[in-house]
């Protein structure tokens, strides 16, 4: 990482790199995934990667808050208690950590993904906190 107060990815993007997906999550099909991370965020907490995958259809599991934006092709995505939806360039969604997924690439799909690590328990307890506080404080002047 190198700190820059801009960080830029530009065209294309970093060179992609294999990502395999889990066979065990292969439902139809031989998607072929490849990944790069491009830049994190300056408290670690956030990371920046393009992500792009051919056809298939596969289950996918979100340990981590993570955004996608995509930037070419499309994908529909379900889970559970949510219909299918279609992603196309352009299009933005969030998939929230401990989330399983459906992603059915018909063709081709790239994105850009912002992954997102949670604070420990008692870090989040301490911020809620402090939040609250502030809210009452500011309530009474």
């Amino acid at each position: 990482m190198t700190n820059r107060p801009i960080e830029v990815c530009q065209g294309q993007g970093p060179e992609l790199l294999d990502a395999t997906i889990d066979p065990d999550w292969i439902l139809e099909g031989t998607p072929k995934s490849r990944s790069s991370w491009w830049c994190g965020s300056a408290d670690r907490m956030a990371n920046h990667y393009v992500w792009d995958c051919t056809a298939g259809r596969f289950r996918w599991y979100f340990d981590r808050d993570e955004t996608v934006y995509v930037i070419e092709g499309e994908v529909e995505v379900s889970g559970e208690g949510v219909p299918p939806t279609w992603l196309r360039a352009g299009d933005a969604a969030l998939f929230r950590a401990g989330t399983w997924s459906t992603w059915h690439v018909p063709q081709y799909v790239r994105k850009h993904a912002i992954i997102r690590r949670g604070l420990p328990a008692p870090l989040r307890l301490l911020v809620e906190c402090a939040r609250r506080a502030k809210q009452l404080i500011g309530s009474r002047g």
